[in-house]
């Protein structure tokens, strides 16, 4: 772990990647601009963790996965949520892979257990591997094993937690469809105050009417994303939540150059 310094973790959304109004359906305008993005800042090194939009979390959802195992057809259900998620990642890969990115897949129910929806064992070593020989792991939401449920949903934003604090990042930039906090949902007020930056304490404080997304989301919606963060900003690592749907922004943020977003930072 020694030997991996200075690693940044970043998030795509999948309401960037997918297109969330229709079923399985990929914005691969967005995922071949990310992939130039995160190629040009040159980041290394880096771990990237995407969500699973309209991928995921369509089977997820219907056969309810979340719950864990209590009847045969979720079997099935739970087969294709991980084959749904498995096609997006290929997606993201190959996107990545033309761009000169040496992104390697790291499928989170190889390697993670889960004990009633949280992280109870991860298996580390193969990213570390990945990340001393210069390759970028690239996880995912997945539809993981769990102690005590069968089978459950981990979130992107649980992980990309994880995975920050284990690997000491020194910074998590997430990429939403909006340009980051406000008030209230931009979407649905007008008068939603823009939130550039925010530190713990006030994140406490405003957590329940920070609301920046009413998409439908198995996974939490704004404010678990925001509450998953938590533990990262308590260990000093500053998240930086920008509008991936915005070229260039992704990009401004990796390199530390100033960019619209909101930054949570503990003091």
């Amino acid at each position: 772990m020694d030997s991996i310094n200075r690693l940044t973790v970043l998030k795509l959304g999948g309401s960037v990647i997918t297109i969330k109004e229709s079923d399985f359906t990929p914005n691969k305008k967005a995922i071949n601009r990310l992939s130039r993005e995160i190629s040009e800042a040159r980041v290394d090194p880096l771990i990237i963790v995407h969500g699973g939009g309209s991928f995921g979390h369509v089977p997820a959802s219907k056969y309810r996965i979340k719950q864990g195992f209590y009847e045969s057809s979720q079997l099935e259900g739970y087969s294709k949520t991980r084959q749904a998620m498995m096609t997006l990642n290929k997606l993201v890969i190959d996107a990545l892979i033309k761009r000169g990115v040496n992104a390697i897949t790291v499928s989170p129910v190889a390697c993670i257990i889960t004990e009633n929806g949280r992280i109870s064992k991860f298996g580390i070593e193969p990213i570390e591997k990945l990340l001393s020989l210069g390759l970028t792991p690239t996880l995912f939401g997945d539809a993981v094993l769990d102690r005590k449920l069968g089978f459950t949903i981990l979130s992107g934003d649980q992980l990309i937690s994880k995975i920050a604090i284990m690997f000491q990042a020194i910074k998590v930039v997430i990429g939403l469809d909006v340009d980051g906090l406000y008030t209230s949902d931009p979407k649905m007020n007008s008068k939603a105050e823009f939130i550039p930056k925010i530190r713990l304490h006030e994140i406490r404080t405003f957590l329940v009417g920070i609301i920046g997304s009413q998409n439908v989301d198995v996974t939490g919606g704004m404010s678990g994303k925001i509450a998953e963060l938590i533990p990262v900003v308590e260990r000093d690592i500053p998240v930086e939540l920008v509008n991936a749907k915005v070229s260039n922004r992704v990009l401004k943020s990796l390199r530390d150059e100033k960019v619209v977003g909101t930054k949570i930072v503990l003091e």
